[in-house]
């Protein structure tokens, strides 16, 4: 007698689970391709004053490039959890972050083949947008399949600190780079990382005959194991589902309008700050390359600890008792809600170093959300997670789109920043209180009969 199908999936969960050595492994190597991932995203909103001045972008222009990326980035997110879900998160996210390095470091390149700089920024963020879309709904398929459910806030988190690691990084070296050398070696930097981690993981985690597999099972639309279909009909049938889709727009689409317009804001709102406010010794010249040091870096430099404590808190109150849909809720309040408090700050503020304490407590608050909804989905849809992450993040990076549009043509129309900030505390909460509402933290995914996509 053959068991249950949900019995059997979960044998079969058990069973491929990473081994403690195997997890910490991947744990560490996702780290830093998360890392390398928003190195190379951040790239273009570090550039894009000196891009502005170099090409003779206006606010208006500069925000279609930078919010290019969301244009592509929508349109992966589904088939990267779908595929991610088929033949392996891993493999996915190899195959992708050998495209998005190379175009990354080609980037300068594409700039100077015409006059056309618009055109061709635009078109390199849009296709930089298609390949780094598959990533995270790649990356949840895969730790909700490898990782225990009592670790995985934490290890999501581990991994989802990549994110700030990656834009410290390119906010510390890309600041000195960017005075040094030109917003071009920034790219080669970021772009020649990413070749290398690709390079790493092709040669000591993943074989060449896992690769072929893959690649087999694309060209041949044909699962490599028995799949079950994903119960898309079931599935949004589900307030619980609509919430964390809802709250995942609205972490996002916060997260991409910071993440866009942040570095500009410090640099035209403060061109002349003199760090000597800050700090006693030892002063510094207006437009020293420490100073952009700092607004690019304090931010993400905050958000890493706050990351890991925020995974530490969600696993350590579960394990104490707590039910998982009030830990995650408690997440998204720090989350969404206390985050938008201080964006809220940053629009009312003429001092350097407030802003800067404003945006770091903002910026590292949000992180909260990793242990939240990202978490969450994984709650509701283990069987796949992917595919629904992919839907959530679909619909946070089309708000993306229109979020940083919007709010580039409401600071070029009115002259002030206090818009955009406005916008972000508006969006946050409003997937706040939906996910207060109708948040749950039970299955939905587990039906008798799994209908196709």
């Amino acid at each position: 007698m053959q068991p249950p199908p949900d019995e059997a999936r979960r044998d079969m969960a058990g069973d491929t689970q990473w081994s403690r050595p195997e997890c910490q492994a991947w744990t560490g190597t996702l780290l830093l391709g998360t890392c390398l991932l928003y190195c190379a995203r951040s790239s273009m909103p570090i550039c894009t004053v000196s891009m502005s001045q170099d090409f003779g972008w206006n606010k208006k222009e500069a925000g279609i490039v930078l919010s290019s990326f969301f244009w592509g980035y929508c349109l992966t997110q589904v088939v990267g959890g779908h595929l991610g879900d088929r033949i392996g998160g891993e493999k996915v996210i190899l195959l992708s972050a050998s495209a998005w390095g190379s175009i990354t470091a080609v980037t300068p390149l594409l700039a100077h083949l015409s006059s056309a700089h618009l055109a061709f920024m635009t078109f390199s963020r849009i296709l930089m947008g298609l390949l780094q879309g598959v990533y995270f709904p790649a990356l949840t398929s895969l730790l909700s399949q490898k990782v225990r459910e009592s670790e995985r806030a934490f290890t999501y988190s581990i991994v989802g600190a990549g994110s700030q690691f990656g834009t410290l990084l390119t906010g510390a070296v890309g600041s000195l780079l960017l005075e040094w050398y030109g917003w071009q070696s920034i790219f080669y930097f970021s772009g020649g990382l990413t070749l290398l981690w690709v390079w790493y993981v092709y040669r000591y985690l993943l074989s060449e005959k896992d690769l072929i597999l893959a690649l087999g099972v694309l060209a041949q639309s044909r699962p490599v194991s028995r799949h079950n279909r994903v119960p898309w009909r079931r599935l949004f049938r589900k307030p619980a589902v609509w919430a964390a889709v809802v709250s995942q727009l609205s972490a996002a689409c916060s997260f991409f309008i910071l993440l866009s317009w942040l570095p500009t804001f410090f640099e035209e709102t403060f061109p002349d700050a003199k760090m000597a406010r800050c700090r006693p010794w030892p002063p510094l010249r207006p437009n020293s390359p420490l100073q952009g040091w700092i607004f690019n870096v304090v931010p993400w430099l905050v958000a890493i600890p706050a990351s890991l404590f925020s995974g530490f808190l969600s696993d350590h109150l579960i394990n104490q008792g707590y039910r998982a849909i009030t830990v995650r809720k408690l997440m998204q309040g720090m989350g969404l809600g206390l985050s938008s408090v201080f964006a809220l700050c940053l629009g009312h503020t003429s001092s350097f170093c407030e802003s800067v304490v404003f945006a770091s407590a903002s910026i590292g608050l949000q992180t909260f959300n990793h242990s939240g909804i990202s978490v969450n989905i994984q709650d509701l849809a283990p069987s796949c997670a992917g595919f629904l992450f992919g839907v959530a993040n679909t619909a946070g990076a089309l708000a993306g789109v229109v979020g940083v549009c919007l709010g580039g043509y409401l600071m070029e129309t009115t002259g002030s920043w206090t818009c955009l900030f406005n916008l972000v505390a508006i969006i946050s909460n409003l997937g706040l209180c939906t996910f207060l509402v109708f948040g749950q933290a039970q299955r939905v995914d587990l039906s008798s009969t799994h209908e196709d996509l």
